[in-house]
């Protein structure tokens, strides 16, 4: 009797290769909403049709720069732009290691320095990592738990998230830090055992978004404590976690088949 092939098999094998093999090279679909690119050349003397258009303020002139920490990644100044100055491109390699590193400007890269020998050796082959929802909307939570799956696979570098912060060497913040949230973000943080990573994941969690100005969040942790990586992104892309971590870890995001 002819044996028939299962049809998950079929489907399986019509799909190919799921995994993303080289982070730093992969390519994301042309709709997605990445890296602004800046052309002040075209900006016309005394135009802010884009910095009054912005809803969370990330865009200041002379020169002309976006700041990617408060950016929320929506067309609007593009589309304010008479000249076509700001244009988006799926270019998903931005995260950096200081706030000012998130300003972008013509001709500026916007990359993480490498992390301290130590960091390095501490964490550069193994991190766990515990993530803390401090008053997200799920967007950034959604794309956090997508790094586990078959396509970006992040346990394969020797990263993982843990369920307890005692297991844990460092935590990835979302959302906007509520203050309803504060004694949770705090008691997570504290329990993790030292030397910890500090990671904000996402426009709420590096600036507040849109909701900077709200009388109920609690920003002082922030304040506080020294920001190891900023991921930014409304929410980030997956590789965008990826290539930002391990840029940071080990000064490039290497290869993995």
């Amino acid at each position: 009797m002819k044996r028939r092939t299962p049809n998950a098999f079929r489907v399986r094998v019509a799909e190919g290769q799921p995994v993303i093999p080289d982070v730093a090279a992969a390519s994301v679909p042309a709709r997605f909403r990445g890296k602004p690119s800046i052309d002040s050349s075209r900006c016309p003397d005394g135009c802010v049709e884009c910095i009054t258009a912005c809803p969370t303020g990330a865009i200041s002139a002379n020169p002309l720069t976006i700041d990617l920490g408060a950016c929320v990644f929506c067309p609007i100044c593009a589309a304010a732009c008479p000249e076509g100055a700001i244009t988006y491109t799926n270019n998903y390699k931005m995260a950096a290691t200081s706030r000012e590193g998130l300003l972008l400007r013509e001709g500026c890269a916007v990359t993480p320095e490498t992390a301290s020998s130590e960091i390095r050796r501490l964490f550069g082959r193994s991190l766990k990592l515990r993530s803390v929802s401090a008053g997200g909307c799920s967007g950034c939570e959604l794309e956090l738990n997508a790094l586990g799956n078959v396509n970006f696979d992040i346990g394969r570098f020797g990263i993982e998230f843990v369920a307890s912060p005692r297991h844990a060497d460092g935590i990835v913040i979302s959302g906007t830090t509520t203050r309803a949230m504060a004694h949770a973000l705090k008691a997570t943080y504290e329990a993790v055992p030292k030397p910890k990573l500090l990671i904000l994941f996402g426009t709420c969690a590096i600036s507040g978004g849109i909701f900077q100005r709200s009388d109920q969040l609690a920003r002082d942790f922030i304040e506080k404590h020294k920001v190891d990586l900023y991921i930014p992104g409304n929410p980030p892309h997956p590789l965008t976690f990826i290539h930002g971590l391990l840029e940071y870890l080990r000064g490039r995001a290497p290869t993995r088949r």
